[in-house]
């Protein structure tokens, strides 16, 4: 069992800047693939940012490729997401996301956007973007 507690939402004018964690426990952290998804209502949820678990590939929106970055420390069980430039249509509920990628295998960059492929998911965090 898995637990995910993101944290570092709130509210932000345009043009600045937050960054999201995330805390991970109950199991090796360093074996999960980690994901940032975001939803808004009525909207299905959304791939923001994925991270592997060892060697840190990651993969991106590419509407939010060079203002989100996402990282993971595996020694703290923590990922994050800083959010630069934010605007208003990146407000959203942000939630955390793990799977267990197996050792050896190679998953394709659009593995990692597929919300069904993670297994554990966090509570989310609000993002609210003001013009």
């Amino acid at each position: 069992q898995v637990q995910l507690v993101e944290s570092g939402g709130g509210l932000v004018q345009a043009g600045g800047s937050l960054r999201l964690s995330c805390a991970a426990s109950g199991r090796t952290f360093s074996s999960d693939a980690m994901g940032w998804f975001r939803q808004v209502p009525g909207k299905e949820r959304e791939f923001v940012a994925a991270i592997s678990r060892i060697r840190g590939f990651t993969y991106y929106a590419d509407s939010l490729k060079g203002r989100f970055t996402i990282s993971r420390d595996n020694a703290k069980n923590t990922l994050n997401l800083q959010m630069n430039s934010l605007k208003p249509e990146d407000t959203a509920v942000y939630y955390c996301a793990a799977f267990r990628s197996s050792p050896g295998t190679s998953y394709s960059g659009s593995y990692y956007r597929r919300p069904e492929y993670y297994d554990y998911w966090g509570q989310g965090t609000q993002v609210t973007v003001s013009s």
